[in-house]
């Protein structure tokens, strides 16, 4: 008889690792949709350079590593990678930001740890946070949606502002970020986190043109798309309950007790539910079965303390969002917390 022998993640599905994987990247389609409908098909572009990107980057580690190239791009694990990394970033944002990120997920955080199953961190997230230390002006240039965008920018502007960082009639992209009351734009988040240090009231901060709806023009829906698919995800039992709920739960009861404590100056629970990249982290993200704990009451702990950071860091942190923060540091107490929670063995009486 052969033992056969592979690296984690192990899972009990009687689905294989390419069918999980593009289970996920199907689960992302409505988020991907809404985000397009939104801010344009720079959102397209950048999944179609982070697709091209993560590819030669996987391909050339194969090489170098001596191993076969096609069986480690088919389990569709570095596509994921750079499809999560490409909807996580500005649909405007320079060519080269997505290919930057993409090669240091595959190849510095990803293939330098041994390959799938052997990485400590989530990889786009890793990568996501590299981009915006690094390059914070790139990382931050989010269009206002479509429908309050002053200047909205043509298929040939969008290209080329991607490709070289202005547009056709070379104007740079500061002029799109214009929304329609003649102020440049920034996300929900962004508009909340600056008001409140600038002295206003939420209520005040929240007269931004942005704010047509409760938690920022087009984020809630976009939100809600990816809520959508992060349940499929449930109902096809592609990833556990336990992350996603404790993620959610623990911000909608720290947004609650700030709002309560201090009204003024907290938005409140649906806004830090809708807002951001809260769906997209707590269901697509924080559930990477390398990356997070491998435990029920590890997930717990770990969504936990994934939502706790995550409402720490928007409140009173120097970044107005912060899954890909909460996800790395929570990354790190993985070992810790699946030491401490490992179920008994049968046969075997508690530890002294």
């Amino acid at each position: 008889m052969k033992l056969t022998m592979a690296s984690s993640p192990h899972n009990h599905s009687h689905k294989s690792l390419s069918k999980l994987m593009l289970t996920v990247a199907a689960a992302c389609i409505p988020g991907v949709i809404a985000q397009i409908y939104f801010f344009g098909f720079g959102v397209l572009i950048q999944i179609i350079l982070a697709l091209v990107t993560v590819s030669l980057a996987e391909a050339l580690m194969m090489k170098a590593r001596n191993r076969p190239i096609w069986p480690a791009l088919s389990d569709g694990s570095a596509w994921l990678t750079g499809l999560l990394l490409a909807i996580s970033i500005p649909p405007l944002a320079p060519w080269w930001i997505v290919v930057i990120g993409c090669f240091f997920a595959i190849v510095m955080v990803k293939q330098l740890y041994g390959g799938l199953g052997f990485n400590l961190f989530n990889p786009a997230m890793a990568a996501y946070v590299l981009l915006l230390i690094s390059f914070p002006v790139q990382m931050t240039g989010w269009l206002p949606p479509l429908d309050i965008q002053a200047n909205p920018a043509s298929f040939s502007d969008i290209l080329s502002l991607v490709l070289f960082e202005q547009s056709s009639q070379g104007l740079g992209l500061e002029v799109f970020r214009h929304g329609v009351d003649g102020t440049t734009m920034a996300t929900p988040l962004d508009t909340v986190k600056h008001g409140v240090d600038a002295g206003l009231t939420v209520p005040e901060a929240m007269r931004s043109a942005v704010f047509d709806d409760y938690a920022g023009h087009g984020w809630q829906w976009v939100n809600l798309a990816f809520l959508a698919g992060g349940l499929l995800l449930l109902q096809q039992r592609i990833i556990n309950w336990h992350i996603p709920v404790a993620i959610l739960t623990t911000l909608a009861v720290c947004s609650a007790l700030g709002y309560v404590l201090s009204p003024g100056q907290e938005p409140g629970t649906l806004f830090h539910l809708l807002s951001g990249a809260t769906m997209l982290g707590a269901f697509f993200i924080a559930t990477d079965p390398v990356s997070a704990s491998t435990t029920n009451r590890g997930r717990l702990i770990f969504g936990c303390g994934i939502g706790l950071l995550v409402y720490i860091i928007r409140s009173h942190g120097g970044y107005p969002d912060a899954f890909a923060f909460a996800v790395l540091i929570m990354n790190m107490a993985v070992p810790l917390i699946d030491h401490y929670t490992q179920p008994r063995v049968y046969g075997h009486g508690d530890k002294a």
